[in-house]
């Protein structure tokens, strides 16, 4: 089962999505090809000792950047390496596709070459966000800034069989995003969403949660549009590194903290860890018919060997089977 990774997306490509590849193969023991420049890819290959048989290289002379136009991106480069490494997933020879290039671009690649699963007119990108209770999946977060209730449905769908299928919860609840708990709060769009979720017995609906109640909800699956849904996960992290910077800036200000900042260092460790994104690595777009992980921008070597765990976990699990199973009958 090997995973292709596009080697040239990203802030730090290809440098830091080698070495992360690399880290993957050498600590877990997942097959691995590596697609864009070779010759790049092949130099910084040469940093590292690693078992060869379970790591190659598939060239791919273009890149496509991030500020391009995602579509026109993805239909003139052929030969892009989000291209070539998503037609590898296309065509079997990969589990699944992992990148930290255009988000737009990767969403495009996906629905030209793998084309969404039966039922499905809209993917949503689920991420995973840390809570108390455990984790939960919000989604989707960034795919559809446009979006119908119809829509909102089948992500909540999507959200349940990921949650079921990859973070392990049985009988997921799902809970829409709202201004209210009520079920005439919000817009047109979000009080249609409820009413439609309300009568279906195929998911366990809990009904709509305030945006303050995002960590602490009784619930595993967040539904909002994708407009809704990437301002929300951009706040949260925002809010989650500036939360920290301040603890450790005043738990330094004098010896006397700093004695007790000995004490409580173990917790926040946890804490930091819970709440940081490269835990992850990357967000998987549900939906379409092969597996999908878009990863930050900005991710570094811990984040891709993550998010290769994390796609290698999905395809074990059989994900798509079971989304498909999930959707059969109830989305049309």
């Amino acid at each position: 089962m090997r995973i292709a990774v596009d080697a040239m997306g990203g802030d730090y490509a290809p440098g830091e999505i080698v070495k992360g590849s690399v880290d993957a193969v050498i600590d877990d023991g997942i097959e691995v090809v590596l697609v864009g420049k070779e010759e790049l890819i092949r130099d910084e290959l040469k940093k590292y000792d690693y078992p060869n048989h379970l790591l190659s290289v598939v060239n791919a002379s273009e890149t496509i950047e991030m500020d391009e136009h995602p579509a026109r991106a993805v239909r003139r480069k052929k030969d892009a390496s989000l291209v070539v490494a998503t037609r590898l997933v296309k065509s079997g020879e990969a589990a699944a596709v992992i990148s930290a290039g255009n988000t737009g671009a990767q969403m495009a690649a996906a629905l030209f070459e793998l084309g969404r699963l039966p039922g499905v007119e809209r993917p949503g990108i689920a991420t995973v966000l840390p809570s108390p209770q455990g984790p939960k999946v919000l989604i989707d977060s960034g795919a559809n800034v446009d979006a119908k209730a119809e829509h909102l449905v089948c992500f909540a769908y999507l959200g349940s069989a990921f949650a079921e299928g990859v973070l392990g919860i049985k009988e997921p609840r799902v809970a829409l995003l709202n201004i209210g708990a009520e079920s005439n709060k919000g817009n047109d769009l979000v009080v249609k969403a409820f009413q439609l979720l309300q009568g279906t017995d195929k998911l366990y609906f809990k009904g709509n949660i305030e945006s303050r109640d995002l960590m602490a909800a009784d619930v595993d699956v967040i539904v909002c549009d994708g407009f809704v849904g990437n301002i929300t996960l951009k706040a949260v992290e925002g809010i989650a590194a500036v939360l920290m910077a301040m603890i450790k800036d005043e738990l330094s200000r004098n010896p006397l903290r700093l004695f007790g900042a000995a004490l409580v260092k173990p917790g926040l460790k946890e804490i930091k860890k819970k709440l940081d994104y490269s835990e992850y690595g990357g967000a998987p777009l549900l939906g379409v018919g092969g597996l999908s992980i878009i990863c930050h921008g900005s991710s570094r070597a811990r984040a891709i060997k993550n998010a290769i765990r994390y796609a290698h976990q999905a395809a074990k699990s059989n994900l798509l089977e079971l989304i498909e199973q999930k959707l059969k009958g109830v989305i049309s």
